[in-house]
């Protein structure tokens, strides 16, 4: 059984999807997690629920593209918990979904600030803490199977999720050995996030006709890859991309 017993962790977009399941995970294997998003109503649903069922969470709005708030996230965990030991980084937006020619700039701009700066920022807070106390740590980056494949419609997506996959590379070599950077690539996952995909009919069929387990993937799917890479039973992980599609990426 895998464990997370005096583990700390914070994960973005937590209120809902890929996001509130890896909590709910982690909650259970024994980690103290913080939640955090842009809105508070719904991170307090999770947070009560995890609470509930007997694990340990707290709530904190945070908008991850701003500097200023990932730090005061950062802040608040230490506070509440005395540590942070563990980052995901799910939070992202797609505000564009068409030809990658047409998209105005400030979606553009919109889709770089939440997915690639905010998981840097997070990251580097994080990654501060930790070397300043002189621990050990591991932080998990929500990419997608769209950084490796041609992607129609979420080009730009896409290109932000690809520069998740470069920098969870370069920065394990840069932290390493105190802090484990690793990376998940999700194919098409049954959440809120992925309905222009999922109730697209047409990209629907053409989904499942190249993927080898004919099924699209629940938030638990993903979920339990996060909690392998940011316990120590992943401690040999570092600089991986695993990739979590159901053989879509290979059909």
């Amino acid at each position: 059984m895998i464990t997370m017993n005096g583990k700390v962790a914070i994960v973005t977009g937590a209120s809902r999807g890929i996001g509130a399941e890896i909590a709910r995970q982690f909650a259970a294997a024994g980690a103290k997690v913080v939640v955090a998003s842009r809105k508070i109503e719904p991170l307090t649903v999770i947070a009560d629920e995890i609470n509930a069922a007997g694990g340990e969470a707290f709530a904190h709005a945070a908008h991850t593209g701003k500097v200023d708030e990932v730090k005061a996230l950062v802040d608040a965990a230490v506070e509440r918990f005395g540590q942070v030991d563990v980052l995901v980084n799910n939070a992202a937006t797609n505000p564009y979904f068409g030809p990658m020619m047409n998209i105005e700039d400030w979606a553009w701009d919109k889709t770089f600030e939440v997915n690639v700066k905010g998981y840097f920022a997070a990251t580097r807070e994080v990654v501060r803490h930790i070397q300043g106390r002189k621990g050990t740590g591991s932080i998990v980056n929500i990419a997608s199977v769209a950084s490796f494949m041609a992607m129609p419609l979420q080009g730009v997506y896409a290109m932000t999720k690809a520069a998740v996959v470069s920098m969870t590379k370069t920065l394990s070599v840069e932290l390493g050995p105190d802090v484990r950077v690793n990376a998940i690539a999700p194919g098409l996952i049954d959440t809120k996030f992925a309905s222009a995909l999922k109730d697209n009919d047409e990209i629907f069929k053409l989904v499942m006709d190249r993927t080898s387990l004919k099924r699209i993937g629940k938030p638990e799917d993903v979920a339990s890859a996060a909690l392998l890479l940011a316990s120590d039973a992943g401690s040999y992980f570092t600089g991986s991309v695993l990739t979590v599609d159901g053989g879509w990426s290979i059909g």
